[in-house]
């Protein structure tokens, strides 16, 4: 059985209670039954979706639950293979019987009875899915899914070795923040080392998977995969153009708030120049310290600081716990970085991480905590398309919780000075946060409307972004190779194309609804779960303005909200 237990919030009417995917043969017969079944009004629709929407939970959770397992043990030939089952066997048919129910339901005569507000997210969503569906991308996407999971089993027997001790990447990435400076030169080297070890098997992994997309964007009439991609992710409120301007007001409003820090971190750290290895520590120059004793510790406090404020929060953390929904800490054979993944037949979802002991891990922590609790908060929507919301609106509920949070940030660090230095190491990530997100951004747009190109021509695409988005203050003098592979440890452009820009849309809607909970914190919070609670029942700038806020990366925005963040580290500056 691949999940730890199976836990339903709503019991089945549609499928038989002990019913389990196996294989496409036992699946077939109640998309059949969809398919055939006559709709003569409104009530019939009606139970025509709910039922839908029963079985593509069922479908949708086993899948999750393969892809968790694959990730908790990268090693393990029986998940990937119930993993490859799934994607090979089984998800070919489901996309083909998906893109029949949808023109069922988007040609049947009662669809426009539904509530026309509720629906309007939905049925655009599934229009732009029927009209991108090509049948010889079927089989080409099962292919790609399985590709895209060598990336974790290359990413997981990744490790480093100092002083006779072995480290995860994770668990040694935590030396870069150490205040002794020759530990984190030591570590640094190690760690680029191991993955220049890799920079090959890691570009040759990159090549199959965009010759792949490209494919699939050529299948569907279009020149490129990037234009591709925006159409399948449903991007209807902005383009290339829009993500290459915000892209500018990263450079123009954030890269000087970004030099104000480095320049601060070089005077305290009495240096006159940074170098790579001084990337990740603080500005302040001081290691707050350990921020929990280990992960149930980190768990247990993430629960305390939920409940303070909402009870719905830490009821929902604490749920996820007692059914074991939980997977926390960094070992060897585990898939780097983290996720909540929702469970729609459970309503309980799933939590990954690799905490290590870092300030960074309170922040993954309650990120996660703030997914988990949106899939709590839409859940009772009738139907599974419903609750599905673009990452723009998803990370909106994440990053607003690492906010909520911050105020509680004593349970993880109870002296005041410490708590100091940890909210100021927070904000200096949020700050690095946009420009790291533009090169992210960038090179993908660059990698996607050129395609064919060498592996050189791609190395320096990067370099090209890195002297617009790099810090300034860094010498990179002797070690300017390390620098062309940086790209390789971001997880999303390999599993998750163009999933990037969302962060930084989010993270200014995060920052202007901890300014808002400053201000007033229980209608800051009232707001916050109400949009949450939509689901994708409105399009995004409806459920930014229903949480109080705007969906907004102009320039003017982003000046705006920096210059709030600037006064909010000044202010804990003058603290220490």
């Amino acid at each position: 059985m691949l999940q730890p237990t199976l836990v339903r919030y709503r019991d089945r009417r549609y499928v038989p209670a002990d019913f389990r995917v196996v294989d496409w043969v036992g699946l077939e017969p109640f998309y059949r039954e969809l398919l055939e079944r006559p709709i003569l009004g409104l009530e019939d629709l009606e139970a025509w979706l709910r039922d839908r929407s029963e079985l593509e939970a069922i479908t949708v959770e086993d899948a999750r639950w393969r892809f968790i397992q694959t990730t908790r043990d990268t090693a393990s030939e029986d998940h990937a293979e119930a993993f490859r089952r799934f994607a090979v066997d089984i998800k070919p048919e489901l996309v083909r019987r998906e893109q029949a129910l949808d023109r069922k339901f988007l040609e049947c005569p009662y669809t426009e009875l539904l509530p026309k507000q509720q629906f309007f997210p939905y049925l655009r969503k599934l229009q732009q899915r029927l009209e991108l569906f090509r049948e010889e991308n079927v089989a080409l996407q099962a292919e790609h899914q399985v590709l895209q999971k060598e990336y974790d089993r290359i990413s997981g027997k990744l490790s480093v070795e100092l002083d006779g001790k072995v480290y995860t990447m994770q668990q040694a990435s935590l030396a870069l923040t150490d205040p002794d400076r020759s530990l984190r030169e030591a570590m640094y080297l190690r760690l680029a080392n191991r993955r220049l070890e890799e920079k090959l098997t890691y570009d040759e992994l990159y090549d199959q998977l965009l010759e792949q997309r490209h494919q699939m964007a050529v299948n569907a009439d279009f020149d490129n995969f990037r234009d591709y991609q925006f159409a399948n992710l449903g991007r209807f409120d902005y383009g290339p153009a829009d993500c290459y301007a915000f892209h500018d007001a990263i450079e123009q409003e954030v890269m000087p708030l970004v030099q104000f820090l480095d320049l601060r971190k070089a005077t305290l750290l009495d240096l006159d120049q940074l170098r790579p290895w001084d990337d990740r520590i603080g500005c302040t120059g001081r290691y707050p310290g350990q921020p929990f004793a280990d992960a149930a510790d980190m768990l247990d406090k993430s629960i305390q600081a939920l409940y303070r404020l909402d009870p719905l929060f830490g009821d929902t953390l604490s749920t996820m716990r007692r059914r074991d929904y939980l997977d926390l800490e960094s070992r060897m054979g585990k898939a780097p970085g983290g996720y909540n993944c929702t469970l729609p037949e459970s309503g309980v979802p799933f939590i990954f991480m690799n905490a290590s002991g870092s300030t960074r891990d309170v922040k993954t922590i309650t990120h996660e905590a703030g997914h988990a609790v949106h899939a709590v908060l839409s859940r009772d929507l009738p139907y599974t398309g419903l609750k599905e919301p673009p990452s723009e609106i998803a990370e909106l509920a994440a990053m607003g919780m690492e906010y909520f949070c911050f105020d509680h940030w004593d349970l993880f660090w109870p002296d005041p000075e410490k708590q100091t230095l940890a909210r100021i190491e927070h904000l200096e990530r949020v700050v690095n946060l946009f420009p790291w997100v533009a090169m992210i951004d960038g090179f993908q747009h660059w990698v996607y409307t050129h395609p064919g190109h060498s592996i050189s021509e791609r190395e320096q695409a990067w370099l090209d972004l890195h002297a617009r988005f790099g810090s300034r203050e860094i010498d990179w003098t002797d070690y300017e190779h390390y620098k062309v592979f940086q790209w390789q440890g971001q997880m999303h452009l390999f599993k998750v194309p163009f999933y990037y820009i969302e962060y930084a849309m989010a993270q200014l809607g995060a920052i202007a609804l901890w300014r808002n909970h400053q201000a007033d914190p229980a209608g800051t919070l009232k707001q916050y779960k109400d949009a949450l609670a939509l689901g994708y029942t409105k399009p995004i700038a409806e459920t930014y303005a229903t949480a109080g806020i705007r969906f907004d990366f102009s320039r003017g925005y982003v000046r705006e909200l920096m210059g709030f963040v600037k006064a909010e580290l000044e202010r804990l500056f003058a603290e220490l």
